[in-house]
């Protein structure tokens, strides 16, 4: 990987990206690091949780562990962003009719986006978690079924992509846009350098 400050040769650690979204490929790479891409397979389903929040962090940390057994020795790094409206997790729709229902749900309102990422080295797990309140306007019915039909919700956690189609529906944010597209970059270049440091 590229090193932020020391010169270390014997400084080896790999970063690994366990996330099949090309939307977290594409920012990991705006912090200049070099890393590898790890498709990761785990089933997210969590069966109890207290809040929103505690939902985002048990499935981020349910990923980290389960990525982590493949590489024990560098730094791998999950990811999970999760849409909440009207005090209803919103996934990502399987289909027309669960895309309808999100979007009709998200237009006209203020929703909140959550994003939790973890980051594990050497046993040691850290999350972080962003919230980013999204602002949507009010959209009409033709509006609503012209955007279903695009290829665009189908594998975006609300049903929408805030720097595609959708971002012409979108008035207001309040909060990090990194968090909404799903990976806070700040926090996350942050804690990654806190780690190179102590090496």
């Amino acid at each position: 990987m590229k090193h932020m400050g020391k010169d270390r040769k014997d400084f080896t650690m790999r970063i690994i990206l366990a996330s099949k979204s090309p939307r977290r490929k594409e920012l990991l790479s705006k912090l200049g690091y070099d890393f590898i891409t790890y498709n990761i397979n785990v089933d997210e389903t969590i069966d109890s949780y207290d809040s929103y929040v505690d939902f985002v962090e048990k499935t981020v940390l349910k990923k980290a562990q389960f990525a982590k057994n493949d590489f024990p020795n560098d730094i791998v790094i999950c990811a999970d962003t999760i849409v909440v409206c009207e005090n209803k997790i919103l996934g990502k729709p399987h289909n027309k009719e669960e895309a309808y229902k999100m979007i009709s749900l998200l237009s006209g309102r203020t929703h909140l986006v959550v994003t939790s990422v973890s980051i594990v080295y050497q046993n040691n797990y850290k999350i972080i978690t962003e919230s980013t309140e999204v602002e949507v306007i009010q959209m009409t019915e033709e509006e609503i079924q012209g955007y279903i039909n695009t290829p665009e919700p189908y594998d975006k956690a609300g049903g929408y992509a805030i720097q595609g189609i959708f971002s012409k529906y979108i008035s207001r944010i309040n909060g990090d846009y990194y968090t909404v597209v799903g990976l806070p970059l700040c926090r996350l270049n942050q804690e990654l350098k806190k780690i190179i440091n102590q090496q």
